[in-house]
C-alpha cells in the first residue's frame, strides 16, 4: 500500500528561505505504528527518493502529534531564478506513492 492511502495529510512547505519541511500525520495510532514499524520513513530512504545526501536530512517522528517530519535544505534558495515552488508547497509528492509494507 502507498503512503497516500495511510496517511491523512502530506504536505510540503518552506521553513524559512533554505529549508523546506515534509509533513506526513495520521489520523489514528494504528496508522502511524504500521508506517513507524514498516521502516520505510527513515532518512535514508527520503534522501534517496528526494537526492540529496543522507546527512543532510533531518527526521523527526512525533509520536503525540501523529505525524513525521522530514527537512532537508531546498535546492535553490526561496525566489532565486529557477525556483520552480516560491512556496515549497508541491514538494511532497513523490512521498506519495513511497510503498509501505
Amino acid at each position: 500500500m502507498v503512503l497516500a492511502n495511510i496517511a491523512t495529510l502530506i504536505r510540503s512547505k518552506n521553513a524559512g528561505p533554505f529549508i523546506l519541511t515534509l509533513d506526513i500525520l495520521f489520523a489514528d495510532i494504528a496508522s502511524y505504528q504500521r508506517v513507524r514499524d514498516s521502516g520505510a520513513l527513515n532518512q535514508a530512504a527520503f534522501a534517496a527518493l528526494y537526492r540529496c545526501p543522507v546527512e543532510m536530512v533531518r527526521f523527526f517522528e512525533c509520536e503525540n502529534a501523529l505525524a513525521f517530519k522530514f527537512s532537508i535544505p531546498r535546492p535553490l534558495p526561496q525566489g532565486d531564478i529557477g525556483d520552480g515552488d516560491m512556496h515549497g508547497g508541491q514538494q511532497f509528492i513523490p512521498l506519495m506513492s513511497l510503498e509501505i509494507p
